[in-house]
């Protein structure tokens, strides 16, 4: 989860890619939706500060959370 998390950064904060607009939503779209599935398989109970970062698609909150060991 960490990973895609830190995926999705490193796709926002790419120049070249938003250079290409069209590729830069459709690299977006495409963590967001692995972020997706990786929260659905996370063993449950998940503490419920994740399962609020995520639901609220807070990803930069949710991966400070999990690099605390929160």
């Amino acid at each position: 989860m960490a990973e895609a998390l830190r995926e999705r950064l490193k796709i926002i904060s790419n120049e070249a890619s938003r250079r290409d607009p069209d590729q830069h939503v459709t690299r977006l779209r495409e963590i967001s939706e692995r972020i997706e599935t990786l929260a659905a398989a996370l063993p449950q109970p998940i503490p419920p500060r994740l399962a609020h970062f995520l639901d609220r698609r807070s990803y930069d909150k949710a991966l400070e959370f999990l690099c605390s060991g929160g």
